[in-house]
């Protein structure tokens, strides 16, 4: 009998026989791209399971002993929609051998950390940020973001001090955004102050673009039908099936948006899709602002329950085309489920005049060229 000499093959590691086994089961089709992401996430998930933070001794909490800073910080994966970063995050997410960790989308992280920073009554203390990283130090290890963006002053103004905190605690952040850190904030208020935080994130952080030329996204609805009537229980399962493909079946969750010091809450969100009810959106007292923070947060909005509007629901169809406008502006896919064809959408009185653009840009907004845009916000 001749033994065989040669080495046992290595056995793939569970973030790539968790890729492996989706490209098995036809839910993804290879992309080199995609392949080449995966063995650096890889990679930053082998060191991470031999990661240790530095002690955090008591001059270290005074600042009277100066360390120099843990190389391993973070992992910051951009490019176009529908290229697989959260897919990809997800992977690595669901694999990552660490016990301690959380999936957060920004949007939400952000708006808890201004409530506690309201809390403390007092923002603009240099003690309060390192304080509250090390309090989310002590619950999270691992802090991983989706839909990575800053739209606001607020945010942009303690960006760098938290995350500069977050990893002196330890740490380690794992991100994906639709932008560059160069282009983060750009043409922002006060920006030159928010230039530090992008320095941060190219100096502690693993920066990769996710390239390739195909929209995995839009393949996955190329072709698929954007408006549905009449309103029925048929129309509301074809709707929900579109967002349990484009979610890839994930669990929707509430995505809270801070809008001009309030906070809108979306009851129904996964992996930047959103499912709404037209009485959510239109009846309910919302504005322009509330649209145009939906459209920079959501790529694609399923909605269901348009009715066939009437000269009496001014207020609704006034609504309904402002919503309308922001997610056209923003090439937000729009899946819609009504009570009549477009055609026959139009109230009646003044408002229909006004509401023919709205009609226009709907019909446009079922076309293959439209839906081939990239979402902007």
């Amino acid at each position: 009998m001749t033994l065989s000499t040669s080495l046992p093959r290595a056995l793939p590691s569970p973030l790539q026989a968790a890729y492996q086994a989706r490209l098995d089961d036809g839910d993804l089709q290879p992309d080199p791209a995609q392949r080449q992401a995966l063995l650096m996430l890889q990679d930053f998930s082998n060191r991470l399971s031999n990661y240790r933070p530095a002690s955090q001794g008591l001059l270290d909490r005074i600042g009277k002993l100066k360390r120099k800073p843990a190389a391993l910080a973070g992992f910051y994966l951009y490019g176009d929609v529908g290229r697989g970063k959260s897919m990809l995050m997800d992977l690595f997410f669901s694999t990552a051998n660490v016990a301690k960790k959380r999936r957060v989308h920004f949007h939400q992280f952000m708006l808890e950390i201004h409530e506690r920073l309201h809390r403390l009554h007092d923002e603009r203390n240099d003690n309060v940020l390192p304080s509250l990283a090390r309090e989310i130090a002590r619950a999270t290890r691992l802090l991983c973001f989706d839909e990575f963006h800053v739209n606001n002053v607020a945010d942009a103004m303690i960006l760098g001090r938290l995350f500069s905190s977050l990893f002196s605690e330890g740490v380690i952040i794992v991100a994906t955004s639709n932008w560059s850190p160069d282009e983060l904030y750009k043409n922002g208020l006060q920006r030159e102050r928010f230039l530090p935080f992008i320095d941060l994130i190219k100096q502690r952080m693993t920066v990769h673009r996710l390239t390739g030329d195909v929209d995995h996204r839009y393949q996955q609805i190329q072709g698929v039908p954007t408006y549905f009537h009449p309103l029925n229980e048929h129309t509301t399962r074809e709707l929900q099936g579109i967002f349990l493909r484009l979610t890839d079946d994930a669990t929707p969750e509430h995505l809270l948006l801070p809008v001009q010091g309030r906070v809108l809450r979306i009851v129904h969100a996964a992996k930047g899709i959103g499912f709404f009810n037209f009485d959510e959106l239109c009846v309910a007292a919302m504005g322009a602002a509330d649209y145009l923070a939906i459209a920079e947060c959501l790529d694609t909005i399923i909605l269901d329950g348009v009715p066939k509007l009437t000269a009496d629901q001014r207020n609704e169809t006034t609504r309904f085309m402002t919503l309308i406008d922001a997610l056209y502006e923003a090439k937000v896919e729009l899946f819609m489920g009504s009570a009549v064809d477009i055609e026959q959408l139009a109230p009646s009185g003044e408002l229909a005049f006004a509401f023919q653009r709205t009609q226009s840009r709907l019909m446009e907004m079922q076309g293959e060229d439209y839906r081939a845009k990239p979402h902007l916000s």
